[in-house]
């Protein structure tokens, strides 16, 4: 079952064709809507291929991909690495800055020591330290002009809380008309059929309960929250999103939802609020004129309710969709 944002035709749409495929690391589904069955079907084709080559350069699962090379690059040998790459890193680490730490991508060293990708057992705390002594895209130095990029330490980039944001902004890029779901985060190319498309937002405690509905007309959503990656070690729950700040997994009882009309911006958000709480987090989101919106288990006070969840929401979130 997709984490969070989820689609469904709309009954206007006659000519919605759909495919499902797994693809970074969730099941993703891709809708299209064209004149004719042919014309959806090759506009479903190029969103795919946009998909698969995005997951290629970024997916550190792969040894070929590019922050998997970056990523064993010597320390201290810089590495002329595309264009593209660098100007990633940059505007990836105008973001660590603006969330003050609580998103940073080159984490994979805390979630290596965790052993939140292979389940292994808690660390120890001086491994902890070594680990977040590893850690911050400030051990990468990116000169831009031509493109190099430096490893400082032997610190190591995870996409995990941006990858699918960047390839749904590349497929933005394509012009084509649809919709395509990565398994928590949507986003909505052109516009829709009857004007807008539905998305169910998950109840943080069950996947299969949608805490509330909202219609798209553009843009991207992003929901961050726990997952069947969280996992219970040695009388210790461990979350699969760590905290660069602390180096410790994070794990909340509730979930947040992100629109922002850049996918990528969607997914860093939504992976820093969740990392912040509820209280810095809302703070957080108002001051920067964020979209969003925590769904938290009954037990605090919301601004709104539905389906035993309390919605605390932004004023940018309940002037777009409430």
């Amino acid at each position: 079952m997709i984490t969070g944002a989820s689609v469904h035709p709309n009954e206007v749409s006659r000519h919605v064709t759909e495919r499902q495929v797994y693809l970074m690391g969730t099941r993703a589904t891709l809708v299209s809507w064209e004149p004719s069955h042919v014309m959806a079907v090759a506009a479903l084709d190029r969103m795919l291929a946009m998909l698969e080559l995005t997951d290629r350069e970024l997916s550190t699962w792969r040894d070929e991909s590019l922050l998997s090379q970056l990523n064993r690059r010597p320390v201290a040998e810089s590495w002329d690495a595309p264009v593209g790459l660098c100007d990633l890193l940059v505007e990836l680490s105008a973001w660590t800055q603006l969330s003050s730490g609580a998103f940073d991508p080159a984490v994979g060293s805390l979630i290596d020591v965790w052993g939140i990708r292979d389940a292994g057992p808690l660390p120890s705390r001086s491994a902890i330290e070594v680990a977040r002594a590893r850690a911050g895209i400030d051990r990468f130095a990116v000169q831009t002009s031509p493109c190099s990029i430096t490893r400082l330490a032997d610190a190591t980039l995870d996409a995990g809380a941006f990858g699918k944001g960047v390839a749904l902004d590349r497929v933005a890029s394509l012009g084509e008309s649809g919709v395509v779901d990565l398994g928590g985060q949507l986003a909505v190319f052109g516009r829709p059929p009857g004007g807008g498309w539905p998305v169910r937002i998950a109840h943080p405690r069950n996947r299969e309960m949608p805490a509330f509905e909202l219609v798209l007309t553009g843009g991207s959503l992003a929901v961050s929250g726990g997952s069947e990656r969280d996992r219970w070690v040695d009388g210790e729950w461990v979350g699969h999103i760590v905290d660069p700040r602390t180096g410790q997994p994070v794990s909340r009882s509730l979930s947040v939802a992100v629109w922002h009309e850049r996918a990528m911006a969607a997914d860093v958000i939504a992976t820093a609020l969740y990392v912040m709480g509820i209280d810095e987090g809302r703070a957080w989101a108002e001051a920067h004129g964020i979209a969003a919106c925590f769904l938290v288990p009954r037990g605090r006070v919301g601004s709104a309710a539905g389906a035993d969840v309390d919605i605390v929401a932004t004023t940018p979130f309940r002037l777009r969709f409430f």
